[in-house]
């Protein structure tokens, strides 16, 4: 998956549900530091840690697959 892509559309949906990185990392139950090391693309992201921002954040299919794709 590019991650640079993978990235930023986890952040716009964290805005999108008017989440703040502190509120999001409370949520997935991980720091608010590696919340922003992910949308910064500073960090590598665990599967599990992307499956809770998938749920939590409720991502579309569209959006998983045209990222998946794009490898």
């Amino acid at each position: 998956m590019k991650k640079e892509k993978c990235d930023s559309i986890l952040k716009s949906y964290r805005i999108k549900n008017n989440l703040t990185q502190e509120e999001l990392a409370e949520k997935i139950g991980i720091t608010p530091r590696q919340v922003q090391r992910i949308e910064n693309n500073t960090s590598d992201t665990k599967i599990k840690t992307l499956q809770k921002y998938i749920k939590i954040l409720k991502i579309e299919d569209k959006d998983i697959i045209a990222l998946i794709k794009k490898d």
